[in-house]
């Protein structure tokens, strides 16, 4: 299948419907210039339908999209794992953290470091986030979607990557620059309804084809007997990708890590909930956005397991003429990151096709929109406007934000062409963010919970913590990253309790956090949504253990 005249109309309507939504949404009331709380926080005004969708859609993108269906084809379906569990962690960030975060009136998670310790780690910490979101993040999402588009619209050398780098930046700055996170977020409603809709026509269609004689559920059966081991979610030492993901360490371990921390403490994830009408209506979105994970993986592992039926088939022959030649690398290495692109482009007709690259496109835009709305944010309030222009007015902020982000832009295109080596990005992102995530989730809980912890610990804490980190990795141990992160987060919390304990004298900090029951007491329909997320998420893990 080739990228036809009817998908390009279907991808170009797409690309200017949702550049005028965003530029409309965010556009000044008459009268009214846009402020700091107006372009970083959209006013403070999001309900909850619309927290949930951005949540997802600043989640989902060609990392998951198109990483995770690669790792569906290497793993199986235990990748999943990441939002399942994932649910989870957004259940305990609602109860447990949004109410202090709202209450203490943040514009950004570094803000909380600096009303719990001081302003040198809020800076630190500003600056290592700025770096991980340009450098890892921002970088990551923009070539896989530049490489799925090359794969889809082109013939997968690499001749489209640098002009899909350049057409998917332009269309997240086209509305994001000028409107900051209400056009976002508003943008988001739309983009993951588009997301869900095309991830949902790849998949059934994808299962349809998958057997010669056709049909969904008989399609299911099939990769389910062919590739029944693809199917575990808890793997054994025996599994090869047990280094990625380590048995019963996916629910006990190190998963907790990469998931509190990304839920609970990343910016550009973090952001949209603080933006909220209210505390309540910001949970509301938190379980909105639980819900939606539990069916992510239908969206983005299944079709990588299907890859995996069509390229191996029980009697080791590929089923489909040429499949070999699309994954295999000349030196036998497989090629996991095609597998989306290729079953878009295989099996999809004119049109949807043109509308699922849309979906995609979607997913990808939107994070990119979020990331650089963030890493503008950060650094506007922690490094702009205190270090460098402390009586700045609203246009100035508004503007460096812009400025900001089009910088960061600009990197992540030049570095994106770099990650064309690497043979599962998703894992790559998890692992190296892994290096410096236990660290600081151990600043913030302790900092949060326990409030003995003094600055001094947490800045021990974070500096050792990447010495920990950096010794587990390259230490011959044969650790897999998960439990590396977890071994870093005990013996971080360790190194953070025992400085505090001999450098306060007191029986807490001054900048302690208090709390009480009423801190984080929760409405009736946060509570029934939780329990039924909670008992989903069980039965799931006991169908497919």
């Amino acid at each position: 299948m080739t990228f036809t005249a009817l998908d390009t109309i279907v991808f170009s309507l797409y690309c200017a419907l949702i550049i005028g939504i965003g530029l409309w949404v965010s556009r000044d009331k008459e009268g009214h210039q846009k402020n700091a709380e107006d372009y970083f926080l959209a006013g403070k005004s999001l309900p909850w339908w619309a927290i949930g969708a951005s949540l997802i859609a600043a989640n989902i993108s060609a990392e998951q999209i198109i990483g995770m269906s690669g790792s569906g084809f290497a793993v199986g379906l235990a990748i999943a794992t990441y939002e399942w569990m994932g649910a989870v962690t957004l259940i305990i960030v609602g109860k447990y953290l949004l109410p202090i975060f709202i209450e203490k009136e943040l514009y950004t998670i570094p803000e909380f470091v600096e009303k719990r310790f001081n302003t040198t780690l809020k800076t630190i910490l500003a600056i290592f986030w700025i770096g991980l979101f340009v450098f890892v993040n921002l970088t990551t999402v923009m070539f896989l979607g530049a490489k799925a588009i090359d794969t889809i619209m082109g013939t997968g050398d690499g001749s489209l990557l640098i002009y899909a780098l350049i057409g998917l930046a332009l269309i997240a700055a086209a509305y994001s620059l000028y409107g900051g996170l209400a056009a976002v977020a508003w943008t988001d409603v739309l983009q993951v309804g588009l997301l869900v809709l095309g991830g949902l026509v790849t998949t059934l269609v994808a299962l349809y084809h998958v057997t010669p004689e056709g049909g969904i559920l008989y399609g299911f059966q099939h990769i389910y007997e062919v590739a029944g081991d693809k199917f575990n979610m808890i793997l054994d030492r025996s599994n090869p990708e047990f280094q990625n993901l380590p048995g019963i360490a996916v629910l006990i371990g190190g998963m907790w890590v990469a998931n509190l921390y990304y839920w609970g403490f990343n910016q550009y994830i973090i952001q949209r909930t603080l933006a909220a009408k209210s505390l309540k209506e910001s949970q509301k979105g938190i379980i909105f956005a639980a819900v939606l994970k539990l069916i992510i993986p239908l969206i983005v592992v299944i079709p990588g397991i299907i890859v995996y039926v069509l390229y191996t088939q029980p009697d080791g022959t590929a089923q489909i003429p040429g499949i070999i030649d699309v994954f295999q690398n000349p030196d036998g290495s497989i090629e996991y990151d095609n597998a989306y692109p290729w079953l878009m482009k295989v099996f999809l007709s004119p049109g949807f096709l043109g509308l699922v690259v849309a979906a995609l496109a979607a997913a990808i835009v939107s994070s990119l929109a979020s990331m650089l709305n963030s890493v503008a944010t950060i650094f506007t309030m922690d490094i702009y406007l205190p270090y460098i222009n402390k009586n700045a007015t609203d246009k100035q902020t508004v503007n460096m934000g812009r400025i900001t982000a089009t910088i960061a832009l600009l990197i992540a295109i030049f570095m994106a062409p770099q990650l064309q080596s690497v043979p599962q990005v998703f894992q790559y992102i998890q692992e190296y963010t892994g290096l410096v995530s236990p660290g600081i989730l151990a600043v913030f809980l302790m900092g949060l919970f326990w409030k003995q912890t003094t600055t001094k610990g947490a800045i021990y804490g974070v500096l050792g913590s990447i010495i920990i980190a950096l010794i587990l990795k390259l230490a011959p141990l044969g650790l897999p990253f998960l439990d590396q992160m977890y071994y870093t987060l005990i013996l971080t919390i360790v190194i953070i309790v025992g400085v505090s304990l001999t450098t306060n004298p007191y029986n807490e900090d001054p900048k302690a956090i208090h709390t009480t029951a009423e801190t984080f007491k929760t409405d009736s329909a946060f509570n029934i949504g939780s329990y039924v997320i909670l008992m989903l998420v069980a039965v799931l893990y006991a169908v497919f253990w």
